[in-house]
């Protein structure tokens, strides 16, 4: 389906305006203002990234993961949030309990919309990684920002989406090791972290999984067109 037939189906009545502000490079799921995820729709605004398909994947591997690794009610924090997208899902799929943080108060209030449209109850709260959070987990997921500040990126992302949540020192890397050093400490004994990552960082962040939980077993997965793009640690 084309922008310009999306633009048809979901803004009707409007397509002029439509195409005025697909022509000055808006993305058409803000255009739009919703987009569906895993069967869910949700809103989406420039306040969050849009949730791409690939988040898709990395819910529904993390899904599977969780129902053989873990029996009985588990619990589960979302790191960067956004749109809510991941949690929401998590929440439906899963017989879980879930926390989602973000430090984007924006983002935060249209994840709390978009969990109550939804049917999810889902804790939110702002906190920057682990700053605000006390409580200890089964599962910690995440789709951090990840691409370095030297990467190239397609106009229409760099110039629309919240900056904040795609770029990253350290060559992109700087959230996972955040994450990865004091996970240990929001972590069940029996625990898993799941990972969106870039397609040229499996290698290093392997490295930095390594370093923190070395009797982890870490797996790099691929997505559907080949590429690496997802991390597990089962702890």
């Amino acid at each position: 389906m084309t922008d310009i037939e999306y633009l048809k189906k979901y803004f009707p009545g409007k397509i002029e305006d439509g195409v005025k502000m697909l022509e000055e490079g808006l993305p058409v799921q803000y255009i739009v203002g919703t987009v569906n995820f895993y069967g869910s729709t949700l809103k989406v605004n420039p306040s969050v990234l849009i949730p791409r398909f690939e988040t898709e994947l990395l819910v529904d591997k993390t899904i599977n993961y969780a129902k053989k690794y873990f029996s009985g009610k588990i619990k589960i924090l979302d790191i960067g949030t956004g749109s809510g997208a991941i949690a929401i899902t998590l929440k439906k799929k899963l017989n879980a309990e879930v926390d989602a943080v973000d430090i984007s108060k924006e983002a935060l209030e249209l994840a709390q919309i978009n969990a109550m449209d939804n049917g999810a109850t889902i804790n939110f709260f702002e906190s920057d990684v682990f700053e605000k959070v006390t409580k200890k987990y089964d599962v910690i997921i995440s789709n951090p920002p990840y691409i370095g500040y030297n990467e190239d990126v397609e106009d229409i992302v760099k110039n629309n989406e919240p900056a904040i949540a795609l770029f990253a020192e350290d060559n992109g890397l700087e959230f996972y090791e955040k994450i990865l050093k004091d996970a240990s400490m929001y972590l069940n004994d029996k625990a898993l972290i799941a990972f969106e990552i870039g397609k040229s960082q499996g290698e290093d962040i392997t490295r930095i999984a390594k370093k923190y939980f070395k009797e982890a077993k870490i797996k790099v997965e691929k997505d559907l067109p080949g590429v690496d793009r997802y991390l597990f640690v089962f702890i």
